[in-house]
């Protein structure tokens, strides 16, 4: 074999190692995208259901008035 086709297969063997990690570099940040958008939504789900349930609290029963020592004069 001359040192040309070695040149040669040394190149492409670094080309497919290069390739080969863009290709892993696109899956892990679509992961990551993936990942943050799935958080968004579940974090805008459980505040709709807090102050839904917060409203309903409120709904039920008032707020407490704390008696201050003044009322019991």
């Amino acid at each position: 074999m001359s040192s040309h086709h070695h040149a040669s297969e040394r190149a492409e063997a670094a080309f497919r190692r290069k390739e080969e990690a863009r290709v892993e570099g696109d899956k892990a940040m679509a992961e990551y995208k993936a990942k943050q958008q799935a958080m968004r939504e579940k974090t805008a789900r459980l505040r709709a259901l807090r102050l839904a349930r917060d409203e309903a609290r409120k709904k039920i029963a008032p707020p407490i008035k704390e008696r201050s020592a003044q009322d019991d004069r």
